[in-house]
């Protein structure tokens, strides 16, 4: 074989590894030889971020568990017990709440990216359902979490949204019971949840790979929307590479590991100096106790899930039953899946697309932030209300979109990536 297609033999130790397993072809294929498209900037970190902030909770967890004990009877106390007795517990235990809040921050901006390059479009249709499931299983993993400080916000959060279940016709309360372990909250459910927040991350993370090996095979997006991968295939040794393309390292793991720098030192600053984050991430109601027999004054989830409450609170319950309430709320998560057949733009990136495209992303975007902000509101008329209009912004820009893209006058997208 040539030399200028053939991959150079390592030496030494790492040469006596990859003869048994393929390290510099692996380095090769995803790192080195993985040509990305040269205008990434900002908006491209959250993923690698991400990723970071996934071992850290996966690290961290596992620390925590070594502590915490699964029963209704000593859950709290194991998590006083952390704070306070295990040498550098409390430190543990704020890093994986701070690092719980800051990965949905990273992802849903990760996610804002991708509506803006119009990453969901063919060939990435499936790269986005892969990603939409690693949001479920996010979304599972921190509801299963909820539960288990044991204190009173989390456990009538937990009741508030179990119950929801119940809604369901026919099978509604089966269901509950099904996913409770019991007839109310109760300590087998304290169990099934642990077990359940303990194996999930370890699913996400092979969903994690998933997505990169899926990424890796149709190339990233950019903020132009533009294919880097039509002219020859990038190779370090035939010194071959797409035209608007360069090499993933030592190019974007230099400016991630910057990113990284940065992205650690805020981090910090929120754990050591204001890990409940007025309330957001920690709220006070679950540093007590839990009690079946006190109601707190107002019951609400952590931040993440809000807009997705307000939702729920929005839909008027017909015949006394929150059934349609629920619909509109996991509707609001499943349509996502749609997204790559919904938008009919012969464009990728919002910087080609019309006004349009432009003002429902932008819409979609405020009214996710308001919607959150009104789901850690108390219930009244004026946010029902609108809750209701800014649920209708939400719908309308996945439900519109085919008509909105089809329709609208598009900016004419240049062959090469501009300098």
């Amino acid at each position: 074989m040539s030399l200028d297609t053939a991959e150079p033999t390592p030496r030494g130790f790492l040469g006596w590894v990859d003869k048994r397993f393929p390290v510099v072809r692996v380095w090769n294929e995803h790192f080195a030889d993985y040509y990305a498209p040269k205008n990434m900037g900002f908006w491209s970190i959250f993923g690698s971020l991400a990723l970071v902030v996934l071992v850290i909770q996966i690290l961290s967890g596992i620390w925590l568990a070594m502590s915490y004990k699964p029963s209704a009877t000593d859950a709290f106390a194991s998590v006083e017990y952390i704070m306070r007795d295990v040498e550098w517990g409390w430190l543990l235990r704020y890093i994986h709440s701070t690092g719980a809040s800051f990965f949905f921050i990273l992802i849903y901006m990760h996610m804002f990216r991708g509506l803006m390059w119009g990453s969901y479009k063919k060939p990435r249709e499936l790269l986005w359902i892969i990603g939409v499931v690693m949001y479920l299983a996010m979304m599972a993993t921190a509801f299963f979490g909820y539960l288990l400080p044991w204190g009173q916000m989390s456990y009538w959060g937990a009741q508030v949204i179990v119950n929801l279940f119940a809604a369901v016709p026919g099978v509604g309360e089966d269901l509950s019971v099904w996913v409770r372990g019991d007839y109310v909250i109760s300590d087998a459910t304290l169990n099934r949840f642990y077990a359940f927040h303990f194996l999930l991350p370890f699913l996400l993370a092979g969903l994690v790979f998933l997505h990169i090996v899926a990424l890796h095979r149709v190339g990233s997006t950019n903020p132009d929307g533009i294919e880097i991968k039509a002219g020859p295939k990038g190779n370090r040794w035939s010194n071959k590479a797409p035209a608007d393309g360069i090499p993933f390292h030592p190019y974007y793991t230099v400016k991630d590991t910057v990113g990284v720098v940065v992205f650690l030192a805020i981090f910090s600053l929120v754990v050591f100096y204001a890990p409940d984050f007025g309330g957001l991430f920690l709220e006070a109601p679950n540093f007590q106790p839990a009690d079946p027999l006190k109601t707190p004054e107002h019951i609400a989830p952590v931040w993440y899930f809000t807009p997705y409450y307000a939702m729920l609170r929005a839909v008027p319950p017909i015949g006394g039953s929150q059934f349609p309430g629920v619909v509109v709320m996991f509707a609001a998560i499943l349509i996502m899946f749609l997204l790559p057949w919904l938008d009919r733009s012969p464009v990728r990136s919002i910087r080609y697309k019309g006004l349009l495209s432009k003002v429902f992303l932008g819409g979609f975007g405020v009214s996710f932030v308001v919607l959150a902000y009104i789901g850690l509101m108390p219930s009244s008329d004026l946010y029902t209300l609108l809750a209701q209009i800014f649920t209708v912004v939400y719908f309308a820009f996945f439900l519109l979109m085919p008509i909105y893209t089809k329709l609208e006058k598009t900016k004419p997208v240049p062959e090469r990536v501009p300098e």
